[in-house]
């Protein structure tokens, strides 16, 4: 399970640390994508592949869906960690994401979502000042 935040650096090379304790939880390999408001998710491979199978049978003749899993499944790449425990975020993906430097690993149970430490911060202070209307409609499907 995934939880908590963690601010990194990416380096020059654009490798990026993933906290130690998230590790283990990765060591059958991993994916990362684009995800949804400008960030990156990294799936461990047995998610991704769970995944991946769902948005290839998505319906072909939908526009949305179309466009939805080329941006998934065309924008991942397989990633490996070196012996310090750092991926190498490809350098597309970082310009997606507008990663430069300061950056926040956030765990999300099942994935990992990889922020800007700026955009991390607007997005959260953002949200947090709807929480109470965020509440409210969650509570209207039952969570």
């Amino acid at each position: 399970m995934f939880i908590g935040e963690y601010k990194h650096n990416l380096d020059a090379k654009g490798r990026l640390a993933i906290p130690a304790k998230f590790r283990a939880q990765l060591e059958g390999g991993a994916v990362v994508t684009k995800g949804l408001d400008n960030c990156l998710v990294l799936y461990p491979k047995q998610e991704w592949e769970t995944l991946a199978k769902k948005l290839a049978a998505l319906p072909i003749s939908k526009t949305n869906s179309r466009a939805f899993a080329r941006m998934i499944l065309a924008g991942a790449m397989e990633v490996e960690f070196d012996s310090q425990g750092r991926i190498v975020l490809p350098a597309y993906l970082r310009t997606f994401a507008t990663l430069n430097k300061a950056a926040v690993v956030a765990g999300l149970f099942d994935r990992l979502e990889i922020w800007d430490e700026s955009l991390w911060e607007a997005y959260k202070a953002s949200t947090e000042a709807k929480s109470s209307d965020i509440a409210e409609a969650m509570g209207e499907l039952e969570i």
